[in-house]
């Protein structure tokens, strides 16, 4: 079953189920004041029989009766009986012994009597008279107000039928109405699949429970598509890279099949697989790095920290653990004020990279790292004293893979400028490079202020 058709269903059965218990009170409640109002017209007829047959002395009993019958209604099916002090009928046209003596003894003991008696109701009241003490006893059947509570109970049963199918007509129309949203969202589910990983499902300003599911949603698909972009990411570098060694080191393992050769040329051959598949490795390893570094940048949550502190440690580790002479220019930044948004990890990789490089290409020289900061961003710039970056290579440089190590004669995976880029437009900010005007490079690093 549907959910709107289980709202449907659970709004009626509230609803005439309300209704229900609504109409038995007032059925009841009508049925019962019916029932008194016939008690209060027996007992008036009780008290007018008392005060027509027993004070009326001198009134004949045909005189009595013709007055009773003139000016008093006939119930239907009324019977009226006047009992003495032996409980003998007296007073009426016969002498039939219509009531129990237990009932007349009854009225007697209590003063009056009141009860239903099937589709009869009885009145009995005690009266003292100067002829004697007597109990009048009078039931009939009220078949008018059985005829009322009838028809009352066909409308009331008419009415029930009639407002459960409206209930459940406008329920049904309401539940639709308030899963539109709902189903929208659905509709625009199906439409996401692997090809179009970047639609997000529309919301609203609206806090109910349609617009925080299709934003958490979007938050999942964000997620995934960054995942899912991860993977091609690493297929792709992963197919590119390692076609040309693979191929390479087959073409040279075939061609030292293909005929009997000396020792020493199988040792080249051997030599040059065992280049390739270091060149291999230093490429495979370059992917993992690559793989890690975008999981950590997806999950990479950003908070105030002080470049001042950070350069300060990032001084410290260069210096005493790897003996290398990092200079640090602190003087155009203020501890209080130098602040960014940022993931204090992924900077210090950022950092520790630019720094790598740039020992590597200076041959362990000095390198000096300083800081500007001005009304709307705080300026990093790293100065080596290398070989310098031609200016062909300063945009290749930031690509996956690409190196500069094997023209100095150095070993790389091409992999940390690539990365240091992507954590710095993480946190918003820029990286360029420029020459100096004698030699080496600098490297400059721009994030906006807190």
């Amino acid at each position: 079953m549907k959910i709107k058709d289980r709202i449907a269903l659970y709004f009626t059965l509230i609803t005439t189920s309300m209704l229900l218990a609504v109409l038995c009170v007032i059925y009841f409640t009508f049925m019962k004041f019916l029932q008194a109002d016939f008690f209060e017209r027996l007992t008036d007829r009780t008290m007018v029989t008392a005060k027509l047959y027993l004070e009326a002395d001198e009134i004949s009993r045909d005189a009595l009766n013709s007055v009773r019958h003139k000016y008093l209604q006939k119930l239907n099916g009324e019977v009226t009986r006047i009992y003495d002090y032996k409980n003998r009928a007296t007073f009426i046209g016969d002498t039939t012994q219509y009531w129990t003596k237990a009932t007349i003894d009854k009225v007697r003991k209590n003063g009056n009597l009141k009860y239903v008696d099937g589709q009869r109701q009885v009145v009995g009241i005690y009266y003292k008279d100067n002829q004697g003490d007597f109990v009048i006893l009078a039931s009939a059947d009220d078949q008018g107000s059985h005829n009322r509570l009838s028809k009352l109970l066909k409308i009331m049963i008419f009415v029930f039928v009639l407002i459960s199918v409206v209930v459940l007509i406008l329920s049904r129309w309401i539940a639709e109405k308030m899963l539109k949203p709902l189903k929208n969202l659905t509709n625009e589910v199906k439409q996401i699949d692997a090809r179009n990983m970047e639609v997000r499902l529309g919301t609203t300003k609206n806090k109910d429970e349609i617009n925080l599911i299709a934003e958490s949603f979007n938050q999942l698909m964000g997620e995934l598509e960054q995942a899912f972009i991860l993977q091609k990411s690493f297929v792709a570098n992963a197919s590119h890279e390692l076609r040309t060694p693979v191929t390479r080191l087959m073409m040279t393992a075939e061609l030292a099949l293909s005929k009997d050769r000396e020792i020493k040329a199988y040792r080249e051959v051997l030599l040059s697989v065992l280049e390739d598949a270091e060149k291999m490795e230093h490429i495979i390893n370059g992917l993992l790095a690559l793989a890690k570094m975008d999981l950590e940048l997806i999950k990479s949550q950003s908070y105030p920290i002080s470049l001042n502190e950070v350069l300060k440690k990032t001084q410290y580790e260069w210096q005493i653990n790897k003996v290398l002479p990092l200079e640090l220019d602190l003087s155009g930044a203020s501890h209080e004020q130098a602040f960014i948004l940022a993931n204090h990890i992924l900077l210090q990789i950022a950092l520790d990279n630019i720094i790598s490089n740039a020992f590597k290409f200076s041959d362990g020289h000095r390198v000096i790292c300083s800081v500007r900061e001005n009304n709307q961003h705080i300026q990093i710039t790293i100065t080596d004293q290398g070989i310098g970056i031609p200016a062909s290579e300063k945009e290749e440089i930031f690509k996956a893979f690409y190196t500069r190590a094997a023209q100095a004669g150095l070993q790389g995976e091409g992999m940390g400028l690539y990365m240091t880029k992507k954590i710095i437009e993480l946190f918003h900010g820029t990286i360029d490079i420029s020459d100096n005007e004698d030699a080496g490079s600098t490297f400059t690093l721009n994030f906006p202020k807190l």
